[in-house]
């Protein structure tokens, strides 16, 4: 199909875009990498009378402040793959972006995108989500920061107002004894995800014991949803080593799995979810502790 017709503006600026968007009202989208965009455009999903392009508003690259990564919203999927400060500052972030998409995907789609996007499968929300990222909004009414934890409603909805944009995105830096995973299942190479679990481990400063967790999952209910920490509480002191850590890591991830109340759906059944979320966080948890120990993962 083709897309219906629309009135294209390119923004120079964030305020500019805002200020179209404030303008447009319901009938305006912004448009950054358009890899969700421009299919919901061509089967005509969505119909706008007005479409902002924001491309020429931000050319900045990711930096690191203040033990913050700061990652401009208009970022694409493989400067995450590519960038040191990005691999370095959060390598979880970078792992999980080769399961985004596919190669023409991660040329042009853009973080601020994926999360303004909100799909409950998203990999980029799921990270966001388990590092405690804020995101950085413009509106009329100038910035605010909104914690990723508060940023998802439901289905391709988050609560952002009608006329703000994603500006930038802000990622605590890893810490030295600190380890990630990021554990995905899909049907083919480049599908969304059918269950993907992103996972942070910390280590106590002196022993190789747990200090604190934090689980993320994707495609298990409405948004990306991250794991209470009160079932993640009992690995506190542990160590996810021998048959004693796999028992650990086991039974934390079947608490996590038995909260869930996924879909059913043609691509799988909630049972199945459950059963998969199991089975990818208890795997993500060993890999994390292994990670934040040293050993090889």
């Amino acid at each position: 199909m083709v897309a219906p017709a629309f009135e294209y503006v390119a923004a120079d600026s964030y305020d500019e875009a805002v200020r179209l968007l404030a303008d447009g009202g319901d009938e305006a989208k912004i448009l950054a990498g358009g890899q969700s965009l421009m299919p919901m455009l061509n089967l005509r999903l969505v119909r706008p009378e007005l479409l902002i392009d924001i491309n020429m508003a931000d050319d900045r690259q990711p930096s690191v402040t203040g033990g913050l990564l700061r990652l401009p919203a208009l970022t694409r999927h493989r400067v995450l793959l590519e960038h040191d400060l990005v691999r370095r500052g959060c390598p979880l972030l970078a792992e999980a972006a080769w399961h985004v998409g596919n190669v023409r995907v991660r040329n042009r789609g853009t973080v601020g995108g994926s999360l303004a996007h909100a799909d409950p499968t998203s990999e980029i929300g799921s990270c966001a989500l388990a590092t405690g990222a804020q995101v950085v909004v413009r509106g009329p009414d100038g910035d605010r920061t909104v914690p990723a934890s508060e940023l998802f409603v439901s289905y391709w909805t988050t609560a952002l107002a009608p006329s703000e944009i994603i500006t930038d995105v802000l990622i605590p830096v890893r810490r030295p004894r600190q380890g990630w995973s990021f554990q995905e299942m899909v049907r083919r190479t480049s599908d969304f995800a059918i269950v993907a679990v992103a996972a942070l481990v910390e280590l106590d400063e002196r022993a190789a014991t747990i200090a604190g967790t934090r689980v993320a999952l994707a495609g298990v209910a409405d948004r990306v949803t991250l794991a209470d920490p009160e079932l993640l509480a009992g690995l506190a002191g542990c160590a996810l080593t021998g048959g004693t850590g796999d028992e650990a890591a086991n039974a934390v991830a079947a608490r996590i799995a038995d909260r869930l109340e996924p879909p059913d759906d043609v691509y799988a059944s909630a049972r199945y979810r459950r059963r998969l979320a199991r089975v990818l966080t208890a795997r993500a948890l060993r890999e994390a502790y292994a990670r934040a120990a040293g050993a090889p993962a």
